[in-house]
């Protein structure tokens, strides 16, 4: 279910290319949140960049960020 929000929220977003431009990361980063999540904190902020689409999606990437693991900082 994570792998397919993420994927889903990506591609709402325009795709891998423009989602790591708008969170300033490279494209195989992006690439990699859509096997392994989106991360918590790139997950709020896209949610504030780009409220519009999450409004689209009906869920507020709810699902993605519930489903995230979190590491020891």
């Amino acid at each position: 279910m994570l792998t397919m929000d993420a994927k889903q929220i990506i591609k709402s977003l325009g795709g891998v290319s423009a989602t790591a431009r708008l969170c300033e990361v490279s494209s195989a980063a992006v690439s990699q949140w859509q096997t392994e999540g989106i991360p918590k904190s790139r997950l709020m902020f896209l949610k504030l960049a780009r409220p519009d689409v999450f409004a689209v999606l009906g869920q507020g990437g709810q699902m993605a960020m519930a489903s995230l693991s979190f590491d020891a900082d």
